[in-house]
């Protein structure tokens, strides 16, 4: 089954960090946060990938070409331009990297795929910028209970800031950094869908979140696994560096992984 990480988007809030490289390659600990992604599916034996490109989408395809020489102790030998490959990571990934433009929209990103897709039967999406411990097996047995072309993650995001409770002194009686908010569930990405989702589409302008998912909640055809647990993304600086908190201290709850 693929499964597709939308990488093409600038992602401004983030600064200087994504002047130089694209969203998904900004790093928690030595890992882009793509990486991190992959490794939640891979963990469920989900190992093909496809990833829409477009800003710099050429520092994600020279991370990959690069891989084992970027992760391995190499032996090189300058006489014979030899080179050994020593303690070589290994991971079973199959990656599709495509060219979907600069200024494509997550809907037309996904609408450039329908060739290879279409065909293909159940997919999973989600965006190139969020982490999750979500149970992808979960979600599945989800989406084929319900029978939907859609099934859509819905997470209740962390506060941006603390909360306080006070007593008539103006004593601070509780404070609790980093709680989920209480304003309703939001989309957290980790799709899955059946091709019929084409349907939807019609050309590289569609926005996803937009008609495409509008419609199909109008007909019934789109639905929502309650996830939980942790989710977090990684809009701002500020998120950024609550995720390398977490990976710093190994308190990293997405890390399913070994």
């Amino acid at each position: 089954m693929h499964v597709v990480i939308l990488c093409g988007g600038l992602g401004s809030r983030l600064g200087e960090e994504t002047s130089i490289r694209p969203k998904p390659m900004v790093t928690i600990g030595n890992n882009p946060i793509l990486w991190h992604i992959m490794k939640i599916y891979s963990t469920y034996k989900f190992n093909s990938f496809i990833l829409p490109l477009g800003y710099k989408g050429d520092v994600i395809k020279n991370y990959f070409l690069n891989y084992y020489t970027l992760n391995s102790n190499l032996k090189i030998n300058l006489k014979t331009g030899s080179t050994e490959y020593l303690n070589t990571p290994t991971l079973d990934w199959s990656i599709q990297l495509l060219e979907t433009g600069m200024d494509t929209m997550t809907g037309g990103r996904l609408f450039r795929l329908k060739d290879i897709l279409r065909n293909q039967g159940t997919f999973m999406l989600t965006y190139g910028d969020g982490v999750a411990n979500i149970n992808i097996q979960h979600l599945l047995e989800f989406h084929y209970k319900h029978g939907k072309i859609a099934t859509v993650t819905a997470v209740r995001p962390t506060a941006r800031f603390g909360v306080m409770g006070f007593n008539n002194q103006n004593l601070v009686t509780n404070f609790r950094e980093k709680q989920h908010t209480d304003e309703g569930w939001i989309n957290g990405g980790f799709f899955v869908f059946e091709p019929q989702i084409f349907d939807y589409l019609d050309g590289e302008d569609n926005v996803l979140e937009g008609y495409p998912l509008e419609q199909l909640s109008k007909d019934g055809q789109l639905a929502g696994y309650h996830h939980e647990g942790f989710w977090q993304c990684m809009d701002t600086l500020r998120d950024r560096q609550y995720l390398e908190d977490l990976w710093s201290r190994k308190e990293a709850p997405w890390k399913i992984w070994q």
